[in-house]
């Protein structure tokens, strides 16, 4: 039977069209099914090198793709596959040809792009197909969510700009999904969490969220006003695409949602149950666009105050030192690292200053405390370190779904977590990508990139792909990569106005988005004795911090000097860290201290 299998791709003619693609670690086949036979499974077969044909796997006639992860450093082998229908006796009906395919190591960049391309498909070819809008998850059937959706249509610029899809088919889905939005269901112009894909009708979140929902709403709106300002031909489907995102903003009635009088934004409203859920939309989480977008409004602007009042006005200053980086606001840690992620996938952080703090430096600084989390990994959890960390809100295997932090931790890793936090930390993102990816692709990497979390803990990874996680990730890899959403979103002629009125400077320090060269530093003596000097090559400013072996930060500096003398003479006697930041990366020196 397998002789005649091996021999079969040659001597028919084949209706089965296999294609195949190589990467870093893995090939993807995909096929086309001409014969229109009935049939009960697909047989994929694979020979390396020249070895003979095997069965690789069985897959159902409903596929028409798959991944075979061989791993990295494969790329002296060749790998060959044809693909067989089998019948119901296990006979084998049809054979497609073969075809050969090598991979090759990628380069950082083109890591960074198959990532992307892969993910992007859960917007594409998994968008919903009535409305065009994003699935809550792969599984949700016709729910469609409206803040995924608002990264989801980011996503489609990235395909655009990057060549996976032409410009006029992206306008076209984008047409077609504001067009549906015009009818379905709204609360004083806010849209429901979930909504039914085909008919617009709202879902109900809870047993009280079935009506609007500020953040999701904002969230969807900073997708759609990116879309506006990218779209400015003459055209006339372009037009009519930034008039009808036009008035749609227009149409929001943010001031219902802070109860007309009050000095905060409410998260929910609903004509059967009003403002029953009264939860007040405070930071420092994941939503600071709302009040950006509230107080933006050309029609129903919200009093600036509420900013300061409202955002600010509960516990968001909290000055706090964890592993040697010092954050202003926040819960201790800073919290899951989603708060780093949706509000500034358009809103671009780089300059933004309030007197607070600086936002891509408090959430470069909370991304490498989460970091240097699960470096430091307290719980002892199996597969954390420097490599594989990141975590944030989503899947879990304990309780189904929860937001992960260095304060609610489980064993939970979510890819999401490092990877949207390119911008912040490329090189430390950069590490996670590649080991999320070849070390444990086999498991973790699927048809529409990587999968929701896994825990070693509990030896689990999810199956499952959540829209607000995927949509990051082709978003901000792109603001690290080329800065498109960020640049395209800011030039909004409401944003600038709001963003002065709410007290915001434009910090004119430097905050770079791709690493320079790192400094030469020399540290000696070492072991030191009283006193430790550093030398350098040039006269950026460094800031500097000793951290004990507790991960505490025992002194701290600044100098744009090319020599520093550190006193240690107060200290006992011990291994200590140096961390020296210039504002580009960070680089560390371990010091072991023996007084004299």
């Amino acid at each position: 039977m397998f002789i005649l299998c091996f021999m079969l791709p040659h001597a028919l003619t084949a209706q089965i069209q296999l294609s195949a693609s190589g990467y870093d670690s893995h090939i993807e086949l995909k096929w086309k099914d001409l014969t229109g036979n009935s049939f009960q499974y697909y047989r994929i077969f694979r020979q390396i090198n020249d070895g003979e044909f095997a069965a690789l796997e069985t897959v159902f006639p409903k596929d028409t793709s798959f991944i075979d992860f061989v791993g990295p450093d494969r790329s002296t082998e060749r790998f060959r596959y044809f693909i067989g229908q089998l019948d119901f006796l296990g006979n084998v009906q049809e054979l497609s040809d073969t075809i050969q395919v090598e991979t090759r190591e990628f380069t950082d960049d083109e890591l960074l792009e198959m990532v992307q391309k892969y993910t992007f498909r859960y917007f594409w070819d998994f968008g919903h197909p009535v409305s065009g809008l994003a699935r809550e998850r792969n599984s949700s059937g016709e729910v469609v969510t409206m803040g995924g959706s608002g990264f989801g249509v980011m996503a489609i610029l990235v395909g655009i700009e990057r060549g996976w899809i032409s410009r006029d088919e992206g306008l076209k889905r984008l047409v077609r999904m504001v067009l549906f939005l015009e009818s379905a269901d709204r609360f004083r112009g806010a849209f429901p969490h979930w909504m039914n894909g085909t008919t617009g009708r709202t879902v109900p979140f809870s047993s009280l969220d079935n009506g609007g929902d500020l953040v999701e709403t904002a969230f969807l709106f900073e997708g759609l006003l990116t879309v506006r300002q990218y779209f400015q031909g003459s055209s006339a489907n372009e037009v009519v695409l930034r008039e009808k995102i036009t008035r749609l903003y227009q149409e929001v009635d943010w001031n219902w949602y802070r109860k007309t009088v009050e000095d905060v934004l409410f998260w929910h409203w609903s004509p059967t149950n009003q403002f029953a859920i009264n939860l007040p939309i405070r930071g420092w989480n994941e939503a600071m666009i709302i009040y950006i977008l509230a107080i933006a409004s050309p029609t129903h602007p919200v009093p600036a105050r509420l900013y300061e009042r409202g955002w600010a006005g509960g516990n968001y200053r909290n000055a706090q030192d964890h592993y040697g980086y010092h954050l202003d606001i926040g819960p201790n840690f800073g919290g899951p690292l989603f708060f780093c992620h949706y509000s500034f996938i358009g809103l671009d952080p780089r300059y933004l200053r309030d007197q607070f703090t600086q936002y891509f430096v408090q959430c470069q600084r909370q991304s490498l405390i989460n970091r240097e989390y699960c470096a430091a990994n307290p719980k002892n959890y199996p597969g954390y370190g420097a490599d594989c960390w990141g975590l944030t809100a989503s899947d879990d295997p304990i309780q189904g779904y929860l937001a992960h932090s260095p304060t609610n931790d489980n064993g939970t890793i979510t890819p999401t977590a490092a990877l949207s936090s390119m911008p912040y930390t490329p090189e430390e993102s950069i590490a996670a990508l590649k080991n999320f990816y070849r070390q444990r692709g086999q498991r973790l990497w699927g048809p529409m990139g990587f999968y929701d979390a896994f825990s070693d803990r509990q030896d689990w990874v999810a199956s499952s792909y959540l829209a607000i996680d995927q949509g990051p990730i082709v978003g901000m890899i792109e603001n690290y990569r080329s800065q498109l959403l960020w640049n395209t979103f800011m030039t909004s002629p409401e944003i600038k106005p709001a963003l002065i009125a709410a007290g915001f400077e434009f910090d004119s320090t430097t905050v770079a988005i791709k690493a320079n060269d790192p400094q030469e530093i020399n540290i000696y003596p070492n072991p030191a004795g009283q006193n430790v000097f550093l030398e350098r090559n040039n006269t950026v400013k460094i800031d500097w911090q000793l951290i004990n072996t507790a991960g505490f930060s025992v002194l701290r500096g600044s100098t744009t000097r090319l020599s520093l003398n550190i006193s240690l003479e107060s200290f006992p006697a011990g291994l200590f860290l140096l961390r020296i930041n210039d504002g580009y990366r960070t680089q560390q020196f371990k010091i072991l201290h023996i007084p004299n």
